[in-house]
């Protein structure tokens, strides 16, 4: 399948230096404020102050509970999974269950749009003080922001381009979810060994032709460990905040997990 090339938004930060030179004179006084870019790497930091939305949170929302449904059910049906201490499946389940999500967003070919949320005005902000300035700003961090919103389109486009088959993706979740190196687990050995069985029929299926060359497997190893520059928090307050309110995520993780 051809490779789809990834269309992001356009950057708003020109048409709108006249209507900011105010603003940028009264922010050039503030010695106090500090500016700080969480995406660092993005040139232009118009992308990490937008924040969004779903477009369509209906449909969207319904697609990405039935991946996350399917997440989970690929944990529960892993007899090696269960036979693990509990705590271990507790702390496997936390550190990877966004890696084992995103991975399934893939599969299903999941696509989405979002839209601009309307924020506080630079202006807003400077005024306010004290308390409310403190809750306006962790209000709108815990929004979900454009630049992060790009970055998983451009993980997913990457993946998709890979081309995986549903026994890739199977095995692929198996090394992700065996991770030896979490702090605190009381069987790592066993793990470990478990993640390499996972990893070399992984082997197996994306280079089916022994070789020297393995540039296949590593491309995806190395696509794969982009997931880890995609927050918890984005995941959640996109997809599944509108669904689950003020529920707390991990709880209802478990609850999956350990219901018939």
């Amino acid at each position: 399948m051809a490779c789809v090339n990834v269309l992001l938004n356009k950057c708003q930060c020109v048409s709108g230096v006249r209507q900011n030179a105010i603003l940028k004179t009264i922010l050039s006084q503030q010695s106090d404020l500090k500016i700080c870019s969480e995406f660092s790497h993005y040139s232009c930091p118009c992308a990490t102050r937008r924040t969004v939305c779903l477009k369509t949170p209906q449909v969207t929302c319904q697609m990405v509970s039935d991946v996350l449904v399917k997440t989970v059910n690929f944990m529960k049906n892993l007899p090696l999974f269960h036979h693990l201490p509990k705590a271990d499946q507790l702390l496997l389940l936390e550190s990877c269950w966004i890696q084992l999500f995103l991975l399934g967003l893939a599969q299903e070919r999941v696509s989405f749009d979002v839209i601009e949320t309307p924020g506080h005005s630079m202006l807003k902000r400077i005024l306010l003080k004290g308390q409310d300035l403190i809750k306006t700003g962790a209000e709108e961090r815990r929004q979900p922001t454009l630049a992060g919103v790009q970055r998983v389109r451009i993980w997913l486009h990457k993946f998709w381009c890979l081309d995986l088959s549903q026994t890739g993706y199977a095995y692929l979740k198996g090394a992700l979810l065996f991770n030896p190196d979490l702090p605190g687990l009381q069987a790592p050995d066993y793990i470990e060994s478990l993640q390499r069985e996972a990893q070399g029929a992984l082997h197996k299926v994306l280079e089916p032709i022994p070789s020297k060359d393995n540039s296949r497997f590593a491309r995806v190893l190395l696509t794969v460990s982009a997931l880890k520059t995609i927050s918890n928090d984005l995941i959640t307050e996109l997809f599944f905040r509108p669904v689950i309110g003020a529920a707390d995520m991990s709880e209802l993780l478990l609850e999956m997990l350990y219901t018939e």
